[in-house]
């Protein structure tokens, strides 16, 4: 769920158009297969990877099957760039990186192939997924297809209010309350992203009727209903006045600098976040309000059109290695899906006085550990996120209230302008492929 941003394509006239014109490219050339067996091509959200692995993977995949391999890396930030890439077999990755809601949207429209996880004598590290995550991936099955056969998770984390502790108190941000009061007004930073906003607006109007037992977690962050929608809708109205704007990845860094007071934040950008603060003495830290979260994960699949299915699996299994894992856990700040006593182990903090129990995560016995409570939250932290699923059929609906909300919609003779020019330039490429 790394900084995913979902932006609307325009009209569908013209993802009709855009999609023939992408088939015309792709019909008038071929690759050569023999040479592209040595090639793994990987599409990941930056600053998600130790990428010195990229260059040690060859040695070990060599090591293990005596097959070369090269490591094409590219990096997204647009969620719906990626999807409509693979949607269209426009490009031919190995390994993609979503977040469980677009694995369950890609799974129903079989954009995905199976993970072999035959390794012959090479061990299976796969295996050290923590039961926490793979026994839940079953419920982002579609018909006929079990997800865990389809994705491996990566790294996973909470959705909370990373605030300035000497501009404003725990106890405030202990409530998604605290987003809406005036007294903040212009010192919020919000995610520019849907799916987390709305979940975290619903949650808040219908945490009333949750506490009393009229409705579930579950039921609230999934339902969509249209009235539910409307009410998202006009929460969400009446907190736009209150924030300094929206954000993709920068408000991190505007939060490590003290301009703002807090922000909506991704757990594992608050740790890099605290941590770069403490350097120029700002401090930070990082709550989930009691009302309840989103808990989320992301993980690794192979699109149908990839074409190094082999080395896609190896790399997988490379990457959940536990040596592997903390690298990479290093470097980003998230939280690795991987649960062995090695990453335990190098978690453990003794100078921290406060414990969690985390043996939802780690198995009976960790009930009380001291480790960074924002990369492991407590189990009571846990028992009041949800994960959450695709918009499914409500996608739309959900898209055009997020555009309504705040206030950027594109009229339509802007739409058409847009799409025409992106169609023409979709023609001027395929007539480059085609005269090469």
């Amino acid at each position: 769920m790394k900084r995913l941003i979902q932006k609307r394509l325009g009209h569908s006239i013209f993802a009709v158009l855009l999609f023939m014109g992408v088939v015309t490219l792709f019909s008038s050339f071929t690759q050569d297969d023999d040479s592209r067996k040595k090639i793994l091509k990987v599409y990941n959200w930056a600053d998600y990877i130790d990428e010195d692995l990229l260059t040690e993977f060859p040695v070990w995949y060599k090591e293990q099957t005596g097959e070369d391999v090269e490591v094409v890396y590219q990096v997204f930030d647009l969620t719906e760039v990626m999807y409509t890439k693979i949607a269209l077999g426009n490009e031919d990755y190995d390994l993609v990186c979503p977040s469980q809601y677009v694995i369950e949207r890609m799974m129903k429209n079989d954009m995905l192939l199976p993970i072999n996880t035959n390794f012959g004598s090479t061990e299976n590290y796969i295996k050290n997924l923590s039961p926490f995550l793979t026994e839940r991936m079953d419920d982002f099955s579609a018909p006929g297809k079990k997800a865990g056969d389809y994705m491996v998770p990566y790294m996973w984390g909470t959705s909370g209010i990373l605030y300035n502790t000497n501009l404003i108190s725990k106890s405030e941000v202990e409530s998604w309350s605290c987003l809406w009061d005036e007294k903040n007004k212009g010192k919020i930073l919000m995610k520019d992203h849907y799916w987390d906003v709305y979940n975290m607006v619903a949650i808040y109007s219908y945490y009333p009727d949750i506490v009393s037992g009229k409705r579930t977690l579950y039921d609230v962050s999934n339902a969509h209903t249209d009235e539910d929608i409307a009410m998202v809708e006009k929460n969400l109205k009446a907190l736009k006045p209150n924030l300094a704007g929206w954000e993709a990845d920068f408000g991190k860094e505007m939060m490590t600098k003290g301009e703002i007071w807090m922000s909506y934040n991704w757990s594992g950008d608050a740790v890099w976040s605290i941590e770069e603060a403490a350097l120029v003495n700002v401090s930070l830290d990082y709550v989930v309000p009691r009302e309840g979260s989103n808990l989320w994960f992301d993980g690794w699949v192979i699109p149908k059109y990839a074409g190094n299915v082999k080395a896609a699996s190896y790399f997988l299994n490379y990457l959940c290695r536990p040596d592997v894992v903390l690298r990479n856990m290093e470097v980003s700040g998230y939280t690795s899906a991987v649960a062995t006593p090695e990453i335990l182990e190098a978690q453990i903090d003794s100078t921290l006085t406060e414990t969690v129990n985390l043996s939802y995560f780690f198995g009976p016995g960790n009930d009380s550990l001291k480790v960074n409570p924002i990369q492991y939250p407590d189990s009571s932290v846990v028992s009041r996120c949800m994960l959450l699923h695709d918009f499914l059929d409500k996608n739309d609906a959900i898209l055009e209230m997020w555009s309504r909300a705040k206030g950027d919609n594109m009229n339509k003779g802007m739409g058409y302008f847009i799409g025409a020019f992106i169609l023409l330039l979709v023609g001027w490429l395929i007539y480059r492929k085609v005269k090469k």
